[in-house]
């Protein structure tokens, strides 16, 4: 493709000749003949001073918000951001215009929504696609987990493979990073789902006001808006689409549900879509689990999918690591969860205490070089809502993993002392495991269906699932 070409993609200004691109690069050390390179201005590091590594590695252009030290022709843009997403865009072919984009943000429960979409649009016969923490999937590719939402390179790039393959409609979780680095700044979505807005990411955002304004941005380039009417945060959302439908339980909204029974497997509840009305039998426990169900549900019966699909598709979901019944030990049950904001950990908590017949008790820790105003939160809830909880490790990253605990405990300490704090996770689960009795519950929280733990750089092969079945398997299940 023509750089003059790209040029008014991106919105820049062309300088030096016309050449051909066959490629797009954001990063020097890969960089081949016929890319053109993106000089991102990131969080550590500035990539104008890797122009001159790109050129050295055949690269035939750059994009840039300022002159580099190269002899190579670039497009000069007030912002590299938000160029390399539309030129992305423009590169691929524009798949975005040429597929039904139904976005997905909030704190919580985007992965639980994304799927729960994908599955109403099989039920109903629809080619869908997903992308999102847990990888991407369309047809018969399923691509592993990087980022939630990746770099404009790789998802306009993704979308286009998913439009080849005859996909008609792609669920996506859109994280506030995303958003806030514009990575997807040149789709439109069909339906923008807002979820809630709880504290995590205070160590990217600012403040909780900067973390919602980022979430914003979505809904000022969507068709329809649907919106926890649960959430505050929704009013103000809800100003900015041309049209918004609201979905809740506790608070009065277009769409809502009726829960008839709740059970650790299963929960029965009905559901008003716009005064249409189908009964669902959700796999999942919780009423969280519930509001997410809503959500999908409203997103696809705006798409036109009938509530049978509706019914049926939520009937068959299953999302991996999302309060995840594991299998029972000594006649407790074992759960795993991705829950790692206060929010989470405590509707995680509050949905297993409705079940208890004996303890409940949980394995949790947080993640290094992240938000650390949220550690002595989730120590707290878990307190409230806990009789016991091992204190552990997560993924430490760069930091000292028992510094963290510390930090916890802090808030731990604030509400009960029934915890210990065991640094190695697999010690932590197996030490709770063996204090389990019949009736009791035991939620391992914080990294779901991963199967890594990063700790200095490296990250490690590691599943909170692998550990509990192989523990199960020492004792009497």
């Amino acid at each position: 493709m023509k750089l003059s070409l790209l040029a008014v993609e991106g919105g820049g200004t062309l300088n030096g000749a016309d050449t051909d691109i066959r490629s797009l690069c954001a990063d020097s050390r890969v960089a081949g003949a016929g890319d053109l390179f993106f000089c991102i201005n990131g969080t550590h590091e500035d990539a104008h001073r890797y122009a001159a590594e790109a050129e050295r590695r055949g690269a035939a252009a750059i994009v840039c918000e300022k002159p580099t030290e190269t002899d190579l022709p670039y497009i000069l843009t007030p912002d590299c951001r938000r160029a390399m997403a539309h030129i992305s865009a423009g590169f691929y072919g524009h798949p975005e215009k040429r597929l039904t984009v139904l976005g997905v943000t909030g704190t919580n429960g985007k992965t639980t929504v994304t799927h729960m979409i994908y599955a109403i649009l099989s039920a109903a016969g629809r080619k869908g696609g997903l992308i999102g923490t847990l990888g991407a999937k369309f047809g018969k590719t399923i691509l592993p987990p990087a980022l939630t939402t990746p770099d404009p390179i790789s998802l306009f790039s993704l979308l286009a493979d998913m439009k080849k393959e005859g996909t008609e409609a792609v669920a996506m979780e859109v994280s506030a990073h995303a958003l806030a680095l514009k990575k997807d700044c040149p789709i439109v979505y069909e339906s923008a789902i807002f979820t809630n807005l709880t504290q995590d990411h205070l160590d990217f955002f600012s403040d909780m006001r900067s973390y919602g304004e980022a979430k914003k941005g979505m809904f000022t380039r969507c068709r329809l808006a649907i919106v926890n009417a649960d959430d505050p945060f929704s009013a103000e959302i809800a100003r900015l689409a041309p049209e918004t439908i609201t979905y809740g339980i506790d608070t009065p909204a277009d769409c809502f549900a009726m829960i008839e029974s709740e059970d650790l497997d299963c929960t029965r509840a009905i559901l008003n879509l716009e005064d249409e009305i189908c009964e669902i039998e959700l796999p999942m426990t919780g009423k969280f689990n519930v509001s997410n169900a809503l959500a999908a549900a409203a997103c696809c019966r705006r798409l036109g999918v009938s509530m049978d699909a509706i019914a049926e598709g939520l009937s068959d979901i299953r999302v991996e690591g999302r309060l995840e019944h594991v299998g029972v030990y000594r006649g407790a049950d074992l759960f795993v969860d991705f829950a790692h904001t206060p929010d989470g950990l405590e509707k995680s908590l509050l949905a297993l205490k409705r079940h208890l017949k004996g303890r409940l008790f949980v394995v949790f820790g947080c993640g290094g070089n992240r938000d650390t105003a949220k550690r002595p939160l989730m120590g707290e809830v878990a307190a409230r809502h806990c009789d016991f909880a091992v204190i552990t490790s997560d993924n430490p990253r760069y930091e000292d993993p028992c510094a963290i605990i510390a930090e916890i405990e802090a808030g731990y300490r604030k509400v009960s002392r029934e915890y210990v704090a065991v640094e190695e996770r697999e010690k932590a689960i197996a030490y709770a495991m063996g204090k389990l009795k019949k009736g009791d519950i035991l939620l391992v929280a914080g990294k779901g269906g991963e199967t890594e733990q990063e700790i200095m750089g490296t990250k490690y092969s590691y599943s909170d699932k692998a550990v509990l079945r192989s523990l199960m398997g020492q004792g009497n299940a």
